[in-house]
């Protein structure tokens, strides 16, 4: 492995990814579901089982590979046998691909049912490097939020492959992303097979949409955490705006002007985006009180999503991760927010 940059794999947002770790750690397995208008009214029915659909013919990965890592690197992969993906949505990619018996640990954010029994190596996006070393794998996947640096340094160190990607943080990330852990592991032709069926799941689900109207639903995406009394309301960078603009809604938080990923939640802030719906991750609106704990915040009584309680949750694991589990999140997602129109 021949270093060509220096090492930046802790150029996420620290305080989104520390919040974030914090609540996937609390969620073992989390299922989608949504709020309805009329308080008194069943919950959206229940998900199926969090599961990854993997491709039906295992791969074999022709090695050894040379591939560009995403923090300078030029990383040489001669081994598969036993991969440690640093977080869910990679996890979520090897599963796909036909790898998931090649995994040997997770992290916090990887909740699919497969990969339950695996020992989990990372606290809040932090990696173990003894965990991870103490586990003998033949390749580490990680992304930008991977940290700390330290740690990185540390497996390389060791003499294993380490691959950083960059963070997805949108629908033209999907195909990008499952190109490089494809060619990562060796198994290219599994990596275009499962784009194609991904990104073909996406538009069928885009092509079911009602027409859009003259105007689109706004809807904010928040993220809480109340045992830690973080309250964010999302904004241009979060992540949600490519699937909100998808769904056939308009990202409340870009039209409100904001600027970056997250800014503190004021009451002032939201009433100002003035939402029809509200997006929020499970775990997340469960450690507010739900529904009723979600109106006592500042501002969401007062906006037309409070008003009509129209509050949309996705799990956990499944709703940034912009994989190939992307199309269930579009579907839940448009059914939710246009239940009006079916």
């Amino acid at each position: 492995m021949t270093r060509t940059l220096r090492d930046r794999t802790r150029t996420a947002p620290a305080v989104l990814l520390a919040v974030l770790g914090l609540l996937l750690g609390a969620s073992a397995c989390a299922t989608g579901q949504a709020a309805t208008g009329d308080p008194k009214a069943p919950a959206a029915a229940t998900a199926a089982p969090d599961r990854i659909e993997a491709l039906t013919d295992a791969p074999a990965p022709r090695l050894p590979v040379t591939v560009p890592s995403a923090d300078g690197w030029q990383v040489t992969v001669t081994s598969a046998e036993r991969i440690i993906p640093l977080n869910g949505s990679l996890a979520e990619l090897v599963f796909s691909l036909g790898l998931g018996d090649h995994a040997v640990a997770r992290d916090v954010s990887t909740t699919f049912e497969q990969a339950a029994q695996l020992p989990v190596i990372t606290q809040a996006h932090e990696a173990s490097a003894e965990g991870v070393l103490s586990l003998h794998p033949t390749v580490v996947l990680a992304d930008r939020s991977t940290g700390p640096a330290e740690a990185v340094q540390q497996i390389r160190a060791a003499g294993v492959p380490l691959i950083v990607l960059d963070d997805a943080k949108q629908l033209s990330d999907i195909g990008p992303r499952i190109d490089a852990v494809a060619a990562a592991l060796g198994v290219p032709e599994a990596g275009a097979r499962l784009k194609e069926r991904t990104q073909g799941r996406i538009a069928e689900v885009r092509a079911q949409l009602p027409a859009a109207g003259a105007t689109r639903p706004k809807v904010a995406f928040l993220y809480l955490r109340g045992s830690a009394s973080v309250f964010l309301l999302g904004g241009p960078d979060s992540g949600a705006p490519s699937l909100i603009e998808a769904a056939g809604g308009e990202d409340a938080g870009t039209a409100a002007h904001l600027t970056g990923d997250f800014t503190p939640l004021t009451s002032e802030a939201l009433v100002e985006a003035a939402p029809d719906a509200i997006l929020v991750m499970t775990k997340g609106l469960e450690s507010v009180g739900g529904v009723d704990g979600m109106l006592e915040l500042p501002g969401v009584a007062q906006t037309p999503a409070g008003l009509d309680r129209r509050i949309i949750s996705i799990d956990d694991g499944r709703l940034l991760s912009y994989g190939p589990r992307t199309p269930q999140v579009l579907r839940e997602l448009a059914d939710q927010l246009h239940r009006d129109a079916q």
